[in-house]
């Protein structure tokens, strides 16, 4: 076990055991509804000050080593995994065995580097049996679902934020909503789709009376 946790939190895995911190932090907040979880793919407004070059050279990344098709949180939570996992073992397993401390350093910094090399192949293998969980239908991006119900994935619904589900034939559908404050709405609360804007492709939603 002691050589676990000095593999874990030591060079070169302990990078990648604070962007799985991270990850876990993030995915803690998404499941308290603290942070929005965009099935759709890159959140746009959670990289706001990011040029659109630098969001273009991101989407070729992602599809350049197939790693689209889900969304972004899920691509990047599942690579830094693989990332970590393989340059732990690598770092319990094979640094050891490195005489110096100048060759340990090397190896420990190919290792890094290596580690991700590995769990990009690995994690587009992993993700192509998630994406038909995440297909977009095309009544969730257009106005068809004015007028429908629909019930509060989110603690709360504010002008930026929220989403909700819409009960469907076969899988519900979950689209992204917002709504006027002060308002009524926590996780579970019935509502009305009321409107939907095609240039952001969300829904306003009130209250069902």
């Amino acid at each position: 076990m002691g050589n676990f946790y000095g593999a874990a939190f030591g060079f070169p895995t302990a990078i990648y055991t604070a962007l799985l911190g991270m990850v876990l932090f993030y995915w803690v907040l998404a499941v308290v509804g603290v942070v929005d979880f965009d099935s759709s793919g890159i959140d746009l407004e959670l990289q706001a000050d990011a040029s659109v070059d630098d969001l273009g050279t991101l989407a070729g990344f992602i599809v350049a080593f197939g790693l689209g098709g889900v969304p972004f949180s899920v691509a990047i939570s599942l690579l830094v995994l693989i990332s970590w996992t393989v340059c732990c073992l690598i770092a319990m397993w094979l640094l050891p065995l490195v005489p110096t401390l100048l060759l340990q350093l090397a190896a420990g910094t190919a290792a890094l580097l290596g580690s991700f090399a590995l769990a990009l192949p690995a994690t587009a293998v992993s993700l192509r049996p998630l994406r038909r969980l995440f297909v977009t239908h095309g009544a969730a991006t257009n106005a068809s679902l004015v007028g429908q119900r629909c019930s509060v994935l989110t603690s709360r619904v504010t002008d930026t934020f929220g989403q909700a589900e819409v009960p469907r034939r076969g899988a519900p559908l979950n689209i992204d909503v917002r709504a006027a404050e002060p308002n009524v709405f926590t996780r579970g609360t019935a509502a009305r789709i009321v409107d939907y804007d095609p240039a952001t492709q969300r829904y306003s939603i009130e209250p069902e009376v």
